[in-house]
């Protein structure tokens, strides 16, 4: 299967796009990868298969340009997934989805000194960063427990100490607050302009980046020891919302996963299986591959399909007999697997194009997306109200 080449407007950078002819990639998405290749300093925009339009640059993508945009990645900077084996003697979702902490209630130094989660944080806080720290966040973030199930490369799994029927914890989040600050201040002076200077940006975004995994630990270890497991350290921590600079290029990342030799965990949808994978993309995918299945309809749609269709309980349980935990009915809605794109399809593409080996797929238990206050434990549930009060 050959790659799709569509062809560039006259002085702009190459476009390719990893997908079959038979997958589902939006017009207005492709549009938004050659506005991308028409700005200055621009030589290549990779489109992944989980491709979709973004606020101003699409999201699924890899982009090289002697220029660096920090609007390309976005304010999520440093958004990833991390992969975290825990051992548990029972793994029963209905019991185990009560037990998540409130993840929307944020660890604060010092009325939360005495948490054990802090004993992952070595050194300082990124930036100083105190706001947020061990949330999940909203949208297409999640923690999720699961069980390791089919296993296509045994060597490899081995490697990473993993076998099918093993547990994971799967963390998708970012900087939060953090992030979003960064391109605000660059936004308020330059809009969607090129960063005046590359370095200082570079600075306070490998700041974001650090900080974003520093979360997705601290949030792991908040539910390991809630479901009273010991905390470990990832097997797996990808980001895909980050610039990188290789051989004077910058390489703008926007919902695309480091692709060069790395280990990643391509999420599916809460009521699907996810994928790990070997990666080995090379210069013309931008050293990526896709970072999840991809939406194929908007939040407006999926409310609007999902209210016509599904109750609230319908998909609170999942076809595979997983547990979600989300007190939003909105976010339910908007969240469902319906949205997305077939995962099965985005993997298949980046099979076909040489750009990542299966290696295992994970089977959801119980997705966490924000607290149902009617299920969160007693001291959670009071200090989120005590929260609310003084909002």
């Amino acid at each position: 299967m050959s790659q799709q080449h569509t062809p560039p407007a006259v002085d702009s950078a190459t476009v390719t796009v990893f997908a079959s002819a038979t997958s589902w990639i939006e017009s207005d998405a492709l549009a938004q990868c050659h506005q991308v290749a028409a700005l200055d300093g621009m030589k290549h925009v990779a489109a992944m298969p989980d491709l979709h339009p973004g606020k101003g640059a699409p999201i699924g993508a890899a982009m090289a340009s002697t220029t660096l945009y920090p609007f390309l990645v976005g304010s999520d900077i440093g958004c990833g997934i991390a992969v975290f084996p825990i051992k548990l003697k029972r793994a029963e979702p209905a019991k185990l989805a009560a037990r998540f902490p409130d993840l929307d209630r944020a660890l604060e130094p010092e009325r939360d000194a005495d948490d054990p989660a802090w004993a992952v944080v070595k050194g300082d806080i990124p930036a100083g960063h105190v706001e947020g720290l061990g949330t999940v966040g909203r949208g297409n973030h999640f923690v999720e427990l699961a069980r390791i199930g089919t296993v296509f490369e045994p060597g490899h799994a081995s490697r990473l100490g993993l076998d099918a029927g093993d547990l994971v914890l799967i963390v998708h989040s970012g900087s939060r607050g953090l992030g979003e600050r960064i391109l605000r201040a660059h936004t308020a002076v330059h809009g969607a302009g090129p960063a005046d200077d590359p370095a200082a940006y570079l600075a306070m975004h490998d700041d974001a980046v650090r900080w974003g995994s520093l979360n997705r630990r601290l949030m792991a270890a908040r539910v390991a020891h809630a479901l009273g497991a010991e905390p470990t350290e990832p097997l797996v921590d990808q980001c895909h919302n980050l610039v990188e600079l290789r051989d004077g290029i910058y390489l703008h990342r926007k919902g695309a996963a480091p692709g060069d030799g790395r280990d990643v965990l391509i999420a599916g949808t809460r009521g699907t299986h996810s994928y790990l994978v070997a990666a080995h993309a090379g210069p013309d995918a931008g050293h990526s591959v896709a970072h999840g299945a991809g939406r194929k309809m908007s939040r407006a749609d999926a409310l609007r399909r999902g209210r016509a269709k599904h109750t609230v309980e319908e998909l609170r349980r999942t076809p595979m007999g997983s547990l979600v935990v989300c007190g939003d009915r909105q976010l339910l809605f908007e969240e469902a697997p319906t949205a997305y794109k077939r995962i099965e399809q985005v993997i298949a593409d980046l099979v076909d194009h040489d750009l990542a080996t299966p290696v295992a797929t994970t089977i959801p238990l119980v997705t966490y997306k924000t607290a149902d206050l009617g299920s969160t434990p007693g001291r959670d549930r009071r200090d989120h109200r005590r929260k609310r009060g003084r909002s």
